[in-house]
């Protein structure tokens, strides 16, 4: 499926088998056969060890804002010494290590460790200790994981948080990098190994418990999803298959996004200790502030991938647009940009790859797929050039995809290996999770671009959940219209939730974003979001682009008739945010039910 003027990469095949039952339930997978898959993950980190000791992992920036790097040696090497402190400190069976803070390297070494010798751990999102005001999400998340030991990076920057810890988990020991509260992160490390860590690594199988990672769902507290050696290990090599260039040349990644969550810490942190690679650790976000210092990373790292969420691609083009050298140092080695979270706006999709053609000649393919932190993450990739946004693509290998009617929609459920046996200590949503076949219940709604050519893969329909019906009976597909008025909006248009249940016409709450707004109404930086929102040029703008955007509507289904502007931002106590960054449409209309008023008076 390689498109001309694309960079000659090399993909794995996408050819398809596509069953369909009596009762038209399809089972859809691909034909290639998944690929001996090791045991546990850290024979990668040993391997890659004796193979090239010398050859940097990880990297950070210190403060002195040089690189300090780990070699593949000396990470083993701290690993171990790690591993035996955690061992002396006599785990029981229902203790964890549990993880507070942001990507380190400190925090990766302690992960590595848990995962060597076979402790639970669990990346805990940072806006649960630095951003809520009830720590009513920590809180929940402490309860289930019974902690033995909890880390920060900083102890003055989550001593509240560590607080709360210390009250939950009496028993449990603090372990800080900086701010001088609990035990030195480098009493760890200065531990000596003994054969004991040996010895628990030939105990662990593939069916252990390697970390926890928390999952907002749609609905209620963050459920646990259990992440076994044998999930992780499969999706890796699931995901090698997909893109055997990662294997034939070791990847470099500058990357930001976080271990908390599975597209961060499963996927790109694991990508790079598969295949031998390097990840350099960006401390940017896709925010005005942190874009600067991602920017600068970009100036020195140049990545064989490169992975964002679609803001952060968005914030990325007028940076390349600039600096001739940015770009040049940013696509030179590139073999693909891979986006997930959300859908990736179009005209963000056509300056990317018309910044591509400028700078080497020929486009990077864009990448992205469907998954979840349920299947570790990854369970199909649209892996080829000329692909568009909300193109899922075919399985990958080992994957069967379930296929099954839902009334005038298809939910797409899983089952392989690299797809949880269930939620951490949660039999109730474990049971509700799975299928009578044992299929692992996405929620997401796909349908075949061709319906005679599964090979052309799948296309993203919304979700099963979310999808309602107006007064006439008419269903709106949530999932495919919110993605074409985020698209018709950006970069203004941030995010939105559809509303109109049982009402006659469609009508939108909007998130707006609002650096791009200040900067379209040209306003000073320190302009208060509210006025911003509020403002005339901006009131314009919305005007023309609900205008524009109907135009193509060709029923009530298909066309918002109004719209309201959200003032304040989601609020991730209330659970209108999710860890991700997305919105929860449930809980959004339910805190905002007076903007739904105004809309339907």
């Amino acid at each position: 499926m390689m498109q001309t003027n694309y960079k000659n990469i090399a993909f794995g095949p996408t050819r398809t088998q596509k069953l369909v039952r009596e009762n038209g339930i399809i089972h859809f997978r691909l034909e290639q056969v998944l690929e001996p898959v090791p045991e546990k993950l850290t024979q990668k980190l040993i391997d890659w060890a004796e193979n090239q000791p010398e050859k940097t992992f990880l990297a950070r920036r210190a403060k002195t804002g040089e690189w300090e790097k780990l070699s593949y040696a000396e990470t083993l090497r701290k690993v171990k010494a790690i591993a035996q402190y955690l061992l002396n400190l006599n785990f029981s069976n229902t203790e964890t290590i549990v993880i507070l803070s942001e990507n380190s390297l400190e925090h990766a070494l302690l992960a590595l460790a848990a995962v060597h010798v076979g402790i639970p751990y669990s990346p805990i999102s940072p806006p649960y200790s630095l951003i809520s005001q009830d720590f009513g999400k920590l809180r929940h998340c402490l309860e289930l994981m019974t902690p033995r030991l909890i880390f920060a990076q900083n102890g003055i920057q989550y001593k509240k948080a560590l607080e709360l810890a210390s009250t939950l988990c009496p028993n449990a020991e603090i372990v800080t990098v900086e701010g001088g509260y609990g035990i030195d992160f480098a009493h760890l490390i200065d531990t000596n190994a003994t054969s004991e860590v040996n010895e628990a690594f030939a105990k662990i199988e593939a069916d252990t418990v390697a970390k926890i990672l928390f999952t907002s769902g749609s609905t209620g507290l963050p459920k646990g999803v259990i992440n076994t050696q044998q999930m992780w290990c499969t999706n890796l090599q699931q995901i090698t298959q997909v893109f055997p260039f990662m294997s034939a040349t070791p990847p470099v990644f500058i990357d930001w996004l976080p271990w908390n969550h599975t597209f961060g810490g499963n996927h790109n942190f694991g990508l790079a200790l598969y295949n031998g690679g390097s990840l350099y650790i960006d401390d940017g976000k896709p925010t005005p502030q942190g874009v600067e210092t991602t920017i600068q990373n970009l100036r020195e790292i140049s990545p064989t991938a490169y992975f964002n969420v679609p803001k952060g691609f968005e914030m990325l083009i007028p940076y390349l647009e600039k600096e001739p050298e940015l770009r040049q140092s940013f696509f030179q080695n590139l073999n693909m940009l891979f986006y997930a979270g959300a859908s990736l706006a179009q005209p963000v999709w056509n300056r990317l790859e018309e910044l591509a053609i400028e700078t080497i000649g020929e486009k990077i393919p864009i990448i992205t797929g469907l998954g979840c932190t349920e299947s570790g993450p990854s369970a199909m990739f649209a892996n080829w050039g000329g692909a568009f946004s909300g193109l899922l693509g075919v399985p990958v290998a080992g994957m069967d995809v379930k296929i099954v009617p839902d009334g005038d929609k298809l939910e797409a459920r899983y089952k392989a290996p690299n797809v949880m046996k269930g939620y951490w200590r949660n039999e109730e949503a474990t049971l509700k999770a799975f299928d009578e076949e044992g299929y692992y219940k996405t929620g997401d709604a796909v349908k075949f671009l061709d319906e005679n050519d599964s090979d052309k893969g799948l296309v993203f329909d919304g979700r099963i959940a979310e999808d309602f019906k107006l007064s006439t009976g008419t269903w709106v597909n949530v999932g495919v219209l919110k993605a074409k008025l985020i698209s018709a909006g950006s970069p203004i248009v941030q995010d939105v939730v559809l509303a109109g249940l049982d009402k006659e016409f469609v009508s939108a709450i909007l998130f707006l974003n609002a650096d791009a707004c200040r900067k379209y109404a040209n306003l000073a930086a320190d302009t208060d979001n509210q006025v911003v929102f509020q403002h005339e040029l901006i009131s314009d703008y919305l005007k023309e682009c609900l205008s524009r955007f109907n135009q193509t509507a060709t029923g009530s289904a298909n066309r918002v008739e109004k719209i309201v502007v959200a003032l304040d931002p989601p609020s991730i106590d209330l659970g209108e945010i999710t860890d991700k960054g997305s919105l929860n449409q449930r809980i959004v209309l339910k805190h905002r039910a007076h903007l739904i008023e105004k809309l339907y008076l």
